[in-house]
């Protein structure tokens, strides 16, 4: 099971060292950039996932390449 934790920094660094203390749990920290990355990922996954069950409309391709 993979979980993602959001933690304040002056509080990570101690449950940190307690997670690596155990031998079962793998730890991995990401960078600003890569947490920001997956945060955007997941918002764009919800919304596609509105577009299907029709809670949201879709916008057309071309309208979306032309606001770049």
């Amino acid at each position: 099971m993979k979980v993602l934790l959001e933690i304040e920094d002056n509080k990570a660094l101690h449950l940190l060292e307690v997670l690596k203390g155990l031998s079962y749990v793998k730890t991995q920290q990401l960078t600003d950039a890569k947490a920001q990355l997956m945060s955007e990922i997941r918002e764009a996954v919800e919304e596609v996932k509105q577009i299907r069950a029709g809670k949201k409309q879709a916008r057309d391709a071309e309208d979306f390449l032309n606001e770049l």
